[in-house]
């Protein structure tokens, strides 16, 4: 499996090709690409939003890890407009959407964002929601579990009819259940913003949700607003920080250490807050197994650990394997995990508002590794492991 953060070893495998979208979430009968190169997207690698007169194109590139080569493209038609010339009704999404089904907590979390939290009537993984707001509607029976994968609910799902079902690219395409849901008329949409490298990058897969619920202003203004703040704390963090203190990831599951390469959406997060990520130097489409040992010779060097899995104290880290408490960063007590805003059912903020607000993330790595960077800042996502 790829990883573009720690999100697979974070939750212990408990469990956005372009996407350009189209802006015809307006009545003008003129509207034209905003760039020469018709993307309004800045940093999202995966996805592409292109408005013409009439609609909006979402294509999104490569959405499996792994693949190479694959673009889809979806169309959005304003809702009571006829479906331009030449293009195929299958693809086409009428927009605004009201009904929404959602595969990933992050993609609820940018709907939320944008003020349409009533639009989600779906969910996978609702033990896996932090949302207050969400958790109250879930517990009311207003949004459903779905499933996962192969174990997704297809029936309930035709049952509650959605506007568009978001999904992400864990398996692929050809899975049976994809082509049940797409002979029942379901329409989906792939979003890979997992699959990003850079936090901004991810970030603006909000964009995805703009247009396809027509709040694209919102989008752009959340979206701009945190890309200026990341930027600048990274800024700032570049110009006041001499050092760069060593950061190990993660943590073993029966006996094999995933390991995040260094062109990972968490290796960069980590540079950009002050830090070297340990396999910083290393380059891979997917995460990289290695055993314990070979670990913890690397290991050695960490001044600080992050992420370490679920556990919630040192004594649940010594419990997995007894040398790891040697380690220098052990002794120090420089071991800090992202579970500081986690609910009793196992939801975690991290991967909500952490996802659309990365420069919150930076703060919080940033004030880890460099206490007293930020005056009166205190953490929100992290706190230290005792």
């Amino acid at each position: 499996m790829r990883i573009s953060d720690d999100r697979s070893i974070s939750v212990f495998f408990s469990f956005f090709l372009v996407i350009a979208v189209i802006q015809s979430c307006r009545n003008s009968p003129n509207e034209t690409r905003k760039s020469s190169a018709g993307n309004e997207v800045l940093s999202a690698e995966r996805l592409s939003i292109e408005r013409f007169d009439g609609y909006t194109r979402v294509t999104v590139f490569n959405p499996w890890q792994g693949q190479q080569n694959i673009a889809m493209e979806y169309y959005l038609v304003r809702s009571g407009a006829a479906i331009p010339e030449g293009i195929d009704s299958a693809n086409v999404i009428f927009v605004p959407v009201h009904k929404m089904v959602c595969m990933s907590v992050t993609h609820s979390a940018m709907i939320e964002a944008l003020g349409c939290g009533d639009c989600i009537i779906g969910q996978s993984g609702i033990n896996l929601v932090w949302s207050p707001s969400l958790k109250l509607k879930i517990q009311e029976r207003k949004i459903p579990e779905v499933g996962y994968d192969s174990g997704i609910n297809t029936e309930l799902i035709m049952k509650l009819s959605p506007d568009v079902l978001i999904m992400y690219g864990i398996g692929n395409e050809s899975a049976g259940y994809v082509n049940k849901l797409k002979d029942a008329g379901v329409k989906l949409v792939y979003d890979a913003d997992y699959l990003e490298n850079t936090p901004l990058g991810k970030a603006e897969w909000i964009r995805l949700f703009g247009a396809l619920l027509c709040r694209d202003e919102a989008a752009d203004s959340i979206y701009t607003s945190e890309a200026e703040l990341y930027n600048h704390k990274a800024e700032i963090i570049r110009n006041e920080t001499g050092t760069r203190p060593e950061v190990l990831l993660g943590f073993p599951y029966k006996g094999t250490w995933y390991i995040s390469p260094g062109n990972s959406y968490i290796s960069r997060l980590i540079s950009d807050a002050g830090g070297s990520y340990l396999w910083e130097d290393t380059r891979s489409e997917r995460s990289m197994p290695y055993g314990i040992e070979n670990v913890f010779t690397r290991a050695i060097k960490a001044d600080f650990w992050l992420n370490p899995g679920i556990a919630e104290s040192k004594r649940d880290i010594a419990a997995v394997d007894s040398r790891l408490a040697d380690l220098p960063c052990y002794a120090g007590d420089n071991i800090y995990n992202n579970i500081k805003r986690l609910n009793s059912s196992g939801g975690n903020d991290y991967w909500e508002n952490g996802a659309v607000h990365p420069s919150m993330l930076l703060q919080d790595i940033s004030e880890i590794l460099h206490p007293g960077l930020s005056p009166d800042s205190s953490l929100v996502f992290y706190k230290k492991l005792k």
